[in-house]
Parts: structure tokens; C-alpha cells; sequence
């Protein structure tokens, strides 16, 4: 026992650190990329009558 944690509870804090990190890289990646541009709802609204 480390630090009063058994080998399972290692494993669940490491898994759950892993997958906390990962979700805040494809967020950061996904808000890079656009993915939450609030001008994009509202494109086809626009009138476009080219």
C-alpha cells in the first residue's frame, strides 16, 4: 500500500486521470478546429439570393 492507496485504487486514480486528460485534449482540439463557432448556426438564416 502506497501512500494508503491499494494497487486497484492506483489503477482507477491512473485511468481516470488518463480519460480527464484526454477528454481536455480533444476539447482543446476540437475548439481549435472550429468546432464550436457560433457563427455557423446561424448561416442558414442568411439570404442568400445570388
Amino acid at each position: 500500500m502506497l501512500l494508503g492507496l491499494t494497487i486497484g485504487a492506483w489503477i482507477i486514480l491512473i485511468v481516470m486521470i488518463s480519460f480527464t486528460g484526454s477528454s481536455i485534449l480533444i476539447w482543446a482540439w476540437a475548439r481549435k478546429s472550429g468546432q464550436f463557432d457560433e457563427s455557423i448556426k446561424y448561416r442558414m438564416l442568411d439570404d442568400d439570393d445570388n
